[in-house]
């Protein structure tokens, strides 16, 4: 978050979170980026109708500020979500708090939450949080702010680039939660991205779009859209690089190359994941189906338990396509397991099962399918493997 300049963070323990009396400190569980001026913002949220009170504040905020933002506050433990006009009063005490410490409007701050659905929030406690992160904010406060915003993520996510252009260089960095409940259908889980480059908003909007499409938006662990799901880009424009094209190259690149690592990076700490899966379609009559496909076997219950197992079973994910709704020739259909080819245009090649099984046994796993139309759309999508720790980590999810 703070590699672009422009750019101060901090992550703190508010009590959000239980405390389990065996670890030594409390978890954090609340984080405040302030930019040092106001900054120019972007935003993609969820699409589902059961939406949180932090995500309707932040859509008010954007659509009153025309674009531009000087703080964001998140907590992690509660997802301030179905929690009718108290949580929506709490996510607005949040932004004037967070308003309060970085010393601007309440309408120049987005909020975000995230944990159990139909909790309330204690506002007294992000308050307090809110205060003590203003005192710990700094350019060094990344590590803290990642792992603030964590709830069953095994791991935090993180990732800075610098892009170089011919009137400079400038830096792009975000960090990520989520683990479980996940599909975002053109939103995400929770994202946090920064920039140094000078954007105007509108461009800002449009170049976050079009990068979410192909990096977040090309995830699933479970197939699940949160009430949650956002992603919030600043830029500060401490690099002096002005940018006008939401398809400007350098931008497109720098955004991309850290928004794929993030996306990437939540399919592989998904809940109970093994192994990380990139399901590739080809020979698509249209880009829409070739998404389409692409989706369906990424979500594929049967296809995620097969790769968790290792078994190279080519008919799931030749079902998988040929329901997803895409056109399909089964006879000239293909599926590959990595570099193996287990069916080919319509004819089975199980003497490479074997082989096949000895590819699934890696942690990154690739799966490829031809849908035999001879069209020449094609997807990537990222998932995961089914685990029983998957099923055991949402039982138990609320107690």
């Amino acid at each position: 978050m703070t590699a672009p300049a422009g750019f101060r963070a901090a992550g703190v323990a508010c009590g959000i979170k239980r405390h389990n009396p065996a670890q030594s400190s409390a978890p954090l569980d609340l984080a405040l980026i302030v930019a040092d001026a106001p900054a120019s913002a972007a935003a993609v949220f969820t699409t589902n109708k059961a939406v949180a009170a932090p995500v309707v504040v932040s859509r008010e905020h954007l659509a009153r500020s025309g674009g531009i933002a000087r703080a964001v506050v998140v907590n992690s433990g509660c997802a301030n979500a179905c929690t009718g006009e108290a949580g929506l009063a709490v996510a607005r005490g949040m932004a004037a708090r967070a308003a309060e410490a970085a010393g601007c409007s309440a309408d120049h701050v987005l909020v975000s939450s995230t944990g159990v659905i139909g909790v309330p929030l204690s506002l007294d406690k992000v308050t307090q949080g809110i205060a003590d992160a203003k005192r710990a904010l700094s350019r060094t406060g990344n590590d803290t702010t990642m792992r603030a915003i964590m709830t069953t993520d095994p791991f935090p996510k993180s990732k800075a680039v610098s892009v170089q252009t011919a009137a400079g260089s400038f830096a792009v960095g975000g960090i990520a939660k989520g683990s479980g409940m996940i599909e975002p259908r053109m939103a995400t889980m929770l994202g946090f991205l920064t920039t140094d480059a000078r954007v105007a908003p509108d461009v800002l909007q449009r170049a976050l779009r079009r990068v979410a499409d192909e990096t977040f938006n090309a995830i699933t662990v479970d197939g699940e859209c949160s009430t949650n799901d956002c992603v919030f880009l600043l830029a500060s424009g401490a690099s002096g690089v002005e940018i006008a094209r939401d398809d400007d190259p350098a931008l497109i690149a720098g955004l991309r190359a850290v928004s794929a690592h993030l996306a990437r990076e939540i399919v592989r700490g998904g809940e109970g994941a093994t192994k990380l899966v990139t399901v590739q379609v080809t020979g698509a009559a249209s880009s829409n189906d070739a998404w389409l496909a692409a989706r369906t076997i990424a979500n594929s219950p049967l296809v995620k338990t097969a790769i968790h197992g290792g078994d190279p079973n080519w008919g799931r994910l030749v079902a998988a396509a040929g329901r997803s709704g895409a056109a399909f020739e089964l006879d000239r259909a293909s599926v590959a397991v990595g570099p193996v080819a287990v069916f080919v245009r319509g004819v089975p090649h199980d003497e490479r099962a074997d082989e096949a099984a000895a590819v699934m046994q890696a942690k990154d796993v690739a799966v490829s399918v031809d849908l035999g139309t001879g069209g020449t759309h094609a997807a990537t999508m990222w998932t995961c493997d089914f685990s029983a720790e998957y099923v055991r980590i949402n039982a138990e999810y609320r107690t």
